[in-house]
């Protein structure tokens, strides 16, 4: 990376934030300027490893040069359209991302949250035009720690009260369940039941991976009880466990499938709702749209990301470094780790809060050059670019070792 160009100090940006941002984050206290690859500068110029990846939107590393290029080209082409006109990138997105998933038809959107509301409001109509349930009663059924996004809707069925708070009247129609809790799954679909949205991993809530066979149990109930199986994989999706999605653990292929994140390649945003053809098939002219899904830019970005997937290597990469970090941070357990969940290249760590809360520790972090964030209590998330490479996992598995330990 060149150096950036100067402009005010980190503190200084940090400081002219204050009276006219909104208050509605609370970031660590360094200013990105540049990034490549796996590392991102600030604007003094330092220098630091990063573990998080933008919630995984950038699984294949900061401006990664295949992405860098289709957007480039595109760039001086065409970028946008609208859905009032077809483009001529559009069809080969839907058609590589219809086949990289194993499913039929593409809802092109921009953000996850985009793509979460489009299956709520799918879903509901596949249950009154296919299902036959009674007008304005079909119900879907959740699980308790979800991250689906912020939106009202969406917020009416977490159970994050942070979330929620002050946000009411909420919309109803969910039902929320124990997750990993078949019984309790099944004593809640019934004959109003239009699908269960699930997270294969959760991720905001700590990377809490589910019991083998939780995912293969929740395919079988939907498809006895006749509803949809929804599987949120914004996070989880596109090479980040091992696999190009984490349903593929299990073997499993859901009715629909939420993407996001990595699919606009930390350039530009894309979502997908991908489903079967009898499913998204029940949308007509008018009843469901965006004017920047499915443009020209954002349809070439995701038509390069699908086509570093297919060929396996960043799958490949994902679970061979995982390997080393689920390794790394066993030999952790017992100095100051107390527990973590790993599946690739995604890991939830538990701190022993004597040592500090999550946040203290990605702060301490920060110092030695290792961006990280933390969640709920003295847990961090670790998500690191799927580009990373075993030494520099190493390096920062022995900072978290040192601030732990110091």
């Amino acid at each position: 990376m060149t150096a950036p160009v100067r402009t005010r100090s980190s503190a200084e940006l940090i400081r002219a934030e204050e009276p006219v941002l909104a208050h509605n984050y609370h970031p660590l206290p360094v200013v990105v300027a540049r990034a490549e690859g796996t590392w991102v500068e600030d604007v003094e110029g330092r220098r630091y490893l990063d573990m998080l990846a933008g919630y995984s939107a950038l699984n294949f590393g900061h401006r990664n040069p295949v992405l860098i290029e289709a957007a480039h080209r595109q760039l001086d082409r065409l970028t946008l359209t609208s859905r009032a006109f077809h483009n001529d990138q559009l069809a080969e997105f839907a058609e590589s991302l219809a086949a990289l998933t194993g499913l039929d038809m593409v809802l092109p959107m921009n953000t996850g949250a985009e793509a979460v509301e489009s299956a709520v409001k799918v879903a509901r109509k596949w249950a009154y035009e296919v299902k036959g349930v009674p007008a304005d009663r079909a119900t879907i059924v959740v699980a308790d720690g979800n991250f689906h996004g912020r939106t009202t809707t969406i917020v009416s069925f977490s159970t994050d009260e942070t979330a929620r708070s002050g946000f009411g009247p909420f919309t109803p129609g969910f039902r929320v369940v124990p997750y990993n809790d078949p019984a309790a799954l099944e004593a809640a679909v019934d004959e109003t039941t239009a699908a269960v949205l699930i997270e294969p991993i959760q991720g905001e809530a700590g990377v809490i991976i589910p019991d083998e066979g939780y995912l293969t149990g929740v395919r079988e109930l939907t498809r006895r009880a006749g509803c949809l199986f929804i599987a949120d994989e914004i996070q989880s999706g596109l090479g980040r466990t091992g696999s190009t999605l984490a349903v593929e653990h299990e073997g499993v292929l859901p009715d629909v499938l939420l993407l996001g994140k990595a699919l606009g390649g930390g350039i530009v945003p894309v979502s997908a709702v991908v489903a079967r053809r009898d499913v998204l098939g029940i949308l007509r002219p008018g009843e469901h749209g965006s004017t920047f899904g499915g443009n020209p830019l954002a349809a070439a970005v995701g038509s390069a990301v699908v086509g570093l997937l297919e060929t396996g290597e960043f799958q490949r990469r994902a679970a061979e470094a995982g390997a080393v970090l689920r390794n790394g941070l066993a030999a952790l357990v017992g100095k100051g780790v107390v527990g973590f969940r790993s599946r690739g290249l995604w890991a939830g760590v538990d701190i022993d809060p004597a040592i500090g809360t999550g946040r203290e520790i990605s702060e301490r972090l920060m110092r030695e050059g290792i961006l990280v964030k933390d969640t709920h209590g003295s847990t961090i998330r670790l998500a690191p670019p799927l580009t990373i490479t075993d030494e520099e996992l190493r390096s920062a598995l022995g900072a978290l070792e040192k601030v732990l330990t110091a």
